[in-house]
């Protein structure tokens, strides 16, 4: 306990020791008529108006219920704190004195932190159903329960809700007091967990006036944030609305987000008064949620029909709901804890007392004796309230927290949606949810349309360019080396370039003005450090730097950069000498494979066509020797369509077809290739790519202020003493020039931006090798600038409307040389390009093959058979062999009988068959008669 406490606390007991009245406990084993219990709040309160009749109603209502405390009475002991921690701490000790058994209260969180400690020593629960600071949570308070709901849950609702429209950044209005500081606190955290945070915390303390607000108000207009989330008291909250309006704060493109006080306030009220919901319009507002519920419409209906006869003072609000519940939570613990035969006794507190000469009485105050097992008894009370379910998780908080979500217009509001620790943001009431598993997944949140401030359903950017009359602070790296990309020039600006156009080009897209101011980062003798300008706006000392910059891991870590606007990686430049041509050149287009393959093919479709054609085609006849060369001869011929063999056969003809087209495709590959490689650069260093690079070791050149450096030592583990720093083209041409020997380098590695500009006026270099890094430029900002999402949307735009083109070819000149490595082995052509053409030509000759050995076997079949027939001519016969095939030499020789021969075999076969049927049938007609 402060300092500050515990003098209230000795005060406010020396008071109430004058007001001292004996004890009202009961002697043992007698079940008590009555029983104390105490209220502490503000009864002339938003909040306090309406508690007090709901405690007085639930008091009534139990005191009349049969079912609860049979035989007993609440008596009730109302002390008001006049919204002053000191006050309210005095009397809640009074109530104490008069040996309550309970407190319900007290409806500040700031009082509740220092009774609680009294609370605790004197043993006497408090039921507090308006203090909502999150830290009252805390196991230090052990004998406060909350009724109502932590604001620990609200500011995670505030954070959904900030989440789901993609804001960043807020700032925080509240009262500097325990309940302003705690759900500022926990706002802070779960923005945290949405990767948004609270950019400016506006306290003010509580007793402040109008002029106070007014003054802070003034001074966050001027901040980037539009988003505010206001946390005050319901009693002086409307001031803060009331100066933003006379600000012009309410207007369009701001966004307020006001806590459950603002739903208090016009719940509170029976008829919305214009004037205060003109001051708020446009806002969100969460009030917690009261589900629907037959206890819930008949108290609401009582309310309403004391408030028409002049009984109430206020209309409902939530808080009275809880405040209701809270009544009867301890009814149903009492009466637990009565049942179970516990009396109601207090005795001396042995740590109070009086010392010697001391004046302040403390032994009046006593102890409860049962007040451990009523506060265990109030923390297992399960019942259904009017405000719902009224029962306690693990750690003391009422389960199933929820909020309804608000948006103030016209004279009124209306529910967009809701909140619940379940599911999230929801159009669907909470209770329903409840019955479904959790789906907490993005396309499941969503809340309807919203009219925000200036009367718009437009969702606001979330912040603003401050109007402070202050330029952005724009860090430029004074470049001594291409200078087409950012350099230092005479005009208003001071710099100019590639870079700098771009970025001015990309700021005239954005809806509002920003004002600039080009800071120049460097000593102009070489080029700076770009690591270095980073780490200059993650410190602040720049808004932004704009430049060459790459978009490296390292970077990203500290600061945000915006959409690359050029692409660029790493790549290796070496030099090249022209190739001088070889004897066996002609060879080089195709790989060993390749030529292998084809070879093979050339035979073996020239033996396919002979196989078809041999039977029919006098061509492909003769002696072996002959027919060997004509298959040679014919193969090879059709690589130049030169063959004179005519083919006759369809089969013989369809897979020539096809070859020719395979023929014709790998003529005109080889003729292109053959073409690029007669022309070809050789390197004139060993470096041909990255693995060579890194095997090897000659030196290698850098620019300086590049992050090539850094990334050829961690990355490729290069030694730095292998690494030359060049700062100009110049360096670069005259280190290439020199070559490892003469004391320049084999190769430089740079990023590709630089490197096309670099070849576009020096032919006698290369890059090798393939990009081996993928990155960009970009702008770079402070981490969750919104200024970089903005220029991000206008840097695509400049790029789809060809702006971005334009800039480019203004300052950086077409390449005149080639930048891509153009060596012998990206010409040659292997059979991976092939392998295509040549299954397709060998399934055409496997199907001729079979279908020619299918009509073979055919004809075999006819042929044997007429060898026993008779009247086959004599030089027929000596040919005759079994009907069945005895040897591979019958198939052979059959296979290279021609065609015609065996059709003609096979005919007088059928013409033999036919006489002697005529035969058979004129033999048996003569006979007949006899």
């Amino acid at each position: 306990m402060s300092s500050i406490s515990f003098l209230a606390l000795c005060f406010s007991t020396t008071l109430m020791v004058a007001m001292a009245a004996s004890g009202n406990g009961t002697s043992p084993g007698t079940r008590p008529g009555e029983i104390s219990v105490g209220t502490l709040f503000t009864f002339d309160s938003t909040i306090g108006r309406a508690a007090k009749l709901a405690i007085e109603l639930a008091v009534s209502d139990v005191n009349r219920d049969p079912s609860v405390l049979v035989g007993t009475k609440l008596r009730l002991l109302a002390q008001d704190t006049n919204c002053s921690e000191f006050l309210g701490t005095m009397e809640a000790l009074r109530l104490m004195e008069k040996q309550v058994v309970a407190i319900i209260g007290p409806q500040s969180s700031g009082i509740a932190h220092v009774v609680s400690h009294a609370a605790e020593e004197l043993r006497v629960p408090l039921l507090a159903f308006a203090a909502t600071d999150p830290s009252l949570s805390s196991l230090e308070y052990s004998y406060l329960i909350r009724t109502t709901q932590s604001d620990h849950f609200q500011m995670n609702a505030v954070a959904d809700i900030i989440d789901h429209y993609g804001w960043r950044e807020v700032i925080a209005i509240f009262v500097d007091d325990d309940f302003g500081r705690g759900g500022i606190n926990a706002l802070g955290d779960a923005l945290a967990k949405k990767r948004s945070k609270i950019c400016y915390k506006a306290a003010f303390p509580p007793n402040a006036d109008g002029s106070a607000i007014t003054d802070l108000l003034e001074k966050i207009n001027l901040m980037e944030s539009r988003v505010y989330v206001v946390h005050v008291n319901p009693d002086s909250g409307l001031t803060v609305f009331s100066a933003a309006r006379s600000l012009g704060m309410m207007g369009d493109g701001y966004v307020w987000i006001a806590s459950d006080w603002l739903a208090s306030v016009v719940d509170s009220t029976e008829s919305a008064n214009p004037d205060t919901m003109d001051l708020i319009q446009g806002a969100i507002v969460l009030r917690q949620h009261i589900p629907e519920s037959d206890l819930k419409r008949a108290f609401t209906f009582r309310w309403s029909n004391m408030l028409r006869n002049g009984k109430a003072s206020s209309s409902l609000n939530t808080y009275a709901f809880h405040a209701y519940d809270s009544v009867w939570l301890l009814a149903h613990a009492i009466d637990q804890f009565l049942h179970e035969e516990q009396t109601i006794a207090f005795s001396d507190d042995p740590r109070l007392h009086d010392p010697t000469g001391s004046s302040l009485h403390l032994s009046a105050l006593k102890r409860f004796d049962g007040g451990e097992k009523l506060l265990d008894k109030l923390r297992l009370t399960n019942f259904s309230g009017v405000s719902g379910q009224v029962q306690f998780d693990s750690d003391g908080n009422l389960i199933n927290p929820a909020y309804d979500i608000l948006n103030i217009g016209g004279t009124g509001s209306r529910r967009i949606g809701f909140w619940s620790n379940y599911s999230g943001l929801s159009v669907v009431a909470p209770e329903v949810l409840h019955r479904n598993p959790p789906n907490a997944s993005a396309s499941s949140r969503q809340l309807y349309s919203v009219i925000w401030p200036g009367e718009t359903t437009a969702t606001p950017r979330g912040w603003a360019f401050p109007n402070n009359g202050k330029p952005l602070r724009i860090g430029v790296p004074y470049r001594t080396s291409y200078k087409e990309f950012v350099s230092r020039d005479n005009s208003p600006d001071g710099v100019q370039g590639y870079c700098i156009d771009v970025f001015k080009a990309a700021v005239d897209l954005l809806p509002y003005p920003v004002p600039l101011s080009f800071i120049l980062f460097g000593d102009g003798l070489k080029n700076p450090s770009y690591d270095d300008l980073v780490q200059k706006v993650y410190e602040n000392h720049f808004d932004a730097a704009v430049g060459d910059i790459a978009i490296v891991t390292n970077r990203t870590r500290i600061v945000d950069f915006t959409q690359p606007y050029v692409e660029s990686g790493l790549v290796i430049v070496a030099p090249v000498k022209e190739r001088n041509s070889t004897a066996w050149a002609f060879l080089k287009p195709f790989t060993i494979q390749m030529w292998c393959v084809t070879a093979a093919f050339f035979l073996f479709v020239g033996a396919v066509v002979w196989i078809l054609e041999h039977r029919l085609n006098a061509e492909f006849r003769g002696p072996p020797r002959r027919q060997l060369m004509t298959i040679f001869w014919f193969s090879f011929s059709t690589m130049f369509f030169a063959q004179k063999e005519r083919t006759v056969s369809s089969l013989g003809r369809f897979v020539l077809i096809i070859w020719l087209f395979v023929v014709l495709i790998i003529n005109s590959s080889y003729t292109a290739s053959l073409t690029s490689i007669l022309t070809v650069e050789q390197l004139s260093s060993g470096i041909q790519g990255l693995d060579s690079l890194t095997h090897s070791s000659d030196p290698i050149g850098y620019q300086v202020g590049s992050f090539a450096k850094n990334y050829m030592m961690e990355e490729l583990n290069i030694a730095e003493s292998r690494l030359v720093s060049l700062d100009t083209p110049e360096d670069y041409t005259r280190a290439l020039e020199l070559g490892p020997q003469g004391g320049g380098v084999a190769a430089i590695v740079d990023e590709l931006a630089y490197v096309e500009l670099f070849l576009s006026t020096n032919c006698k270099f290369k890059t090798v090798g393939q990009e081996f890094t993928k990155s960009g430029w970009g702008f770079a900002f402070p981490r969750d600038s919104p200024l970089a999402v903005d220029l991000s949307t206008a840097i695509l735009r400049l790029s789809e409307n060809g702006d971005l083109q334009r800039i480019h070819d203004k300052w950086l000149p077409p390449t005149g040389c080639s930048s891509q490595d153009s060596g012998i082995d990206s010409s040659r052509l292997s059979l991976g390009s092939f392998w295509g053409l040549f299954l397709i030509s060998g399934l055409a000759c496997l199907v001729s093959l079979s279908i020619f050995f299918a009509r073979i076997l055919c004809q075999y079949n006819k042929y044997s058979s007429s060898q026993e027939t008779v009247g086959i001519p004599e030089p027929e016969r000596s040919f005759k062999r079994p009907t069945r095939l005895t040897s591979i030499k019958d198939l052979i020789a059959f296979v290279d009988k021609k065609e015609q021969e065996v059709k003609s075999v096979i005919k007088q076969k059928w013409i033999s068959k036919q006489q002697r049927h005529s035969s058979q049938v004129s033999d048996g007609q003569y006979m007949s008669p006899a």
